[in-house]
């Protein structure tokens, strides 16, 4: 249904025909602009490399949670900080790509980065310490950037569909 001239984005609908009273409803009309499609396809590359990470964390945990103990942590606490590590990577991949505070996500994803980057990766520097160098750059422009407008809404949805009833 093509709004009436001047509306910009409202439709008058009518309550009462005889009494010809009225309430405005919005209506959603835009499409996903394609700045906000590809910030959603960013945001979601970027959570993809964390996501990838999982499975090893999960199937070789003992062998990961040696890894960490072998930088100097204590035993009992590799295992729980592993436990923390793999928490923050859900959350805040999810977050990152589905919330509506990427900030948050991307935030707990640097707080998982950064200490990873700086226990194993710099002594001596390795091809993966480049690689996270870029990730919290990306992260950093996340939290910089305001984006959560472009995660898609699905009470965007259900305000369609109530307006659907409307009519």
């Amino acid at each position: 249904m093509p709004l009436p001239a001047g509306s910009q984005g409202r439709v008058l609908v009518f309550d009462s025909l005889q009494n010809r009273t009225y309430r405005s409803a919005l209506v959603m009309l835009h499409p996903l602009a394609p700045s906000k499609a590809l910030d959603f396809l960013g945001r979601l590359c970027l959570a993809a490399v964390f996501v990838n990470a999982l499975p090893g964390k999960f199937s070789g945990f003992q062998a990961t949670a040696a890894a960490i103990a072998s930088k100097g942590i204590p035993e009992p606490l590799a295992g729980v900080l592993l436990v923390a590590a793999i928490v923050i990577l859900i959350a805040g991949s999810l977050l990152l790509v589905f919330g509506s505070n990427t900030r948050l996500g991307a935030s707990l994803l640097l707080v998982f980065l950064v200490p990873t980057t700086l226990i194993f990766h710099t002594v001596p520097i390795d091809p993966a310490f480049f690689m996270n160098l870029a990730l919290i750059g990306a992260l950093i422009l996340a939290i910089t950037r305001s984006t959560s407008a472009a995660v898609p809404n699905f009470r965007d949805v259900r305000a369609r569909d109530g307006m659907k009833a409307l009519r």
